[in-house]
C-alpha cells in the first residue's frame, strides 16, 4: 500500500511521552508512516474538548486516542495497532499460535497498564515491590522462549511496542526495576537501536518529554 497517499491523524493528550497515544506513535514510526499529530490539553479543558470530539465525529466516546485513518475513525490504541499490522501486512503473528502470543502479550500490558494508572501519581509500596516485578518476570517467560530479540525471535509485532511503553512508562514514574530480566534488557536494547525508533527516541529526548 502506498502509504504516502493515505490521511491519518493521530489525536490525543498532550502528555509528552506517557499514555497510549505514544504507543501508537512509536508504531507508525516505525512503520515510516506518515501522519499529523494533534495533540490536546488534559486541563481543566478537556471536558469541553471532548464534547466536541463527540460532536465532530471524531471520537464516539470523548476518549482518546483516536486515530483518523482516511475516512475511518479507529480508537483504542491496541486495537488500532492490530487494524494497522493487518493492512501493512506485517507487525503481527504468521501462524495461529503466534498471533495467540501477540495477543496474549497484548493482555498482559492492558493489565500492566490499569495498574500503572492507578500508581502513576503517588506509586504504591504494593506495585514498585510486588505487581510490576512479577509483571517483568511475567514477560520474561515469553520473551526467553525464542533467542530473540523480540516476542517472536527477530520479528517485532505490536505487542513489542506496547512492551517497550511499559518499561518507559515505568522508568519515567520510578517504578522500574534495577535489574529487568535479561530478556527484557536484550529487548529494550533491540527496540531502541531500530533506525526509525533511534532517532525518534533522540529527538523525544531532546524535547524532553
Amino acid at each position: 500500500m502506498d502509504w504516502s497517499s493515505a490521511r491519518l491523524v493521530l489525536h490525543y493528550f498532550d502528555i509528552g511521552s506517557l499514555g497510549r497515544g505514544e504507543v501508537v506513535r512509536l508504531f507508525l514510526t516505525d512503520a515510516g508512516i506518515p501522519f499529523q499529530d494533534i495533540r490536546y490539553p488534559y486541563d481543566e479543558s478537556w471536558a469541553a474538548t471532548a464534547s466536541k470530539l463527540r460532536e465532530d465525529g471524531i471520537s464516539q466516546t470523548g476518549k482518546l486516542p483516536v486515530l483518523e485513518y482516511n475516512d475511518k475513525k479507529l480508537s483504542q490504541h491496541i486495537p488500532i495497532l492490530r487494524y494497522l499490522s493487518r493492512e501493512i501486512g506485517d507487525y503481527d503473528g504468521q501462524t495461529s499460535l503466534e498471533k495467540y502470543l501477540v495477543d496474549a502479550i497484548s493482555d498482559i500490558y492492558i493489565d500492566w497498564r490499569t495498574q500503572w494508572v492507578a500508581n502513576m501519581r503517588k506509586p504504591t509500596d504494593e506495585y514498585m515491590n510486588d505487581y510490576v516485578p512479577n509483571y517483568y518476570q511475567a514477560l520474561s517467560q515469553y520473551y526467553s522462549d525464542r533467542e530473540g530479540p523480540f516476542l517472536l525471535g527477530n520479528r517485532i509485532t505490536y505487542a513489542d511496542f506496547a512492551v517497550f511503553q511499559s518499561i518507559d512508562n515505568d522508568e519515567k514514574i520510578g517504578t522500574l526495576p534495577e535489574n529487568l530480566p535479561p530478556s527484557i534488557k536484550k529487548f529494550r536494547q533491540a527496540f531502541e537501536s531500530r533506525p526509525r525508533v533511534e532517532k525518534y527516541l533522540a529527538n523525544r529526548r531532546n524535547a524532553k518529554v
